[in-house]
């Protein structure tokens, strides 16, 4: 269901002062708490024991883990990816739009679709970042104040490798207790990528003002170039740069 939370979020002004009292001050102040719990959380978690071994260059990931602006503003910053695009997965190509997904009726989930040089960077390794940075994943169908199936927490695999790998890394870290409550995150192989609209790609790079992205994302993006300096390139890679 489209929560009021989620509407401000979308429609919020790109200068978020000007609204800094009343109802919207009220949720630019959770945004605020939400982005600093966000960054306090984020922590670099084990290498995964085991990882795929791709036969060519160029693989696909598609992770979902909230609002798709977030998570496609970190992995443009991560050293050997090819391109990224924010989408739709887990529905069908007929309910693949923004305001149908926002509906949380469709299986939808807000997901972004990674292709990487396994030559310059592993699956296991993208796993580490989304786990270590991206989002929190015993949050069942929400992100904060985000809430609803489209926010959850879910891995697309490609291959039946990245299937087996997802799933030995989520046991490996409830193993080790990495987190204070169970992982939920749901495996979900067979299920088709659909890019989102225009107007969603790179939002994140193109709005860092917007309130939401300033409180609430931006804090995960610089979560990454302090725990994964090694992975960090500070030029984000951009929708028109894409060569994948």
């Amino acid at each position: 269901m489209r929560t009021l939370m989620s509407l401000v979020r979308r429609a919020a002004p790109v200068r978020p002062l000007i609204f800094a009292g009343g109802l919207l001050g009220a949720f630019y102040a959770n945004w605020f708490t939400q982005g600093t719990a966000a960054a306090e959380q984020a922590k670099v978690l084990a290498t995964p024991v085991h990882d795929v071994i791709d036969r060519a260059p160029l693989q696909t990931a598609v992770f979902a883990g909230g609002c798709f602006w977030g998570t496609q503003g970190i992995f443009q910053h991560v050293t050997g990816i090819v391109s990224t695009k924010a989408g739709y997965a887990g529905g069908t190509a007929e309910t693949a739009t923004y305001e149908l997904t926002e509906t949380g009726t469709t299986k939808h989930a807000e997901a972004v679709q990674i292709v990487y040089d396994s030559r310059k960077i592993t699956y296991g390794k993208l796993l580490q970042v989304f786990f270590s940075v991206a989002h929190n994943p015993t949050e069942l169908n929400k992100q904060g104040s985000d809430v609803g199936t489209q926010y959850r927490s879910a891995i697309f695999p490609q291959t039946p490798d990245q299937a087996k790998v997802a799933k030995s890394y989520i046991e490996q870290l409830d193993a080790d207790n990495s987190f204070e409550s169970k992982i939920v995150t749901t495996i979900e192989p067979g299920k088709a990528f659909f890019a989102a609209e225009a107007f969603h790609q790179d939002y994140l790079v193109h709005n860092p003002t917007q309130p939401y992205i300033a409180f609430v994302e931006q804090p995960k993006v610089d979560a990454l170039n302090k725990l994964f300096p090694k992975l960090w390139k500070d030029q984000p890679l951009l929708t028109t740069d894409n060569r994948g």
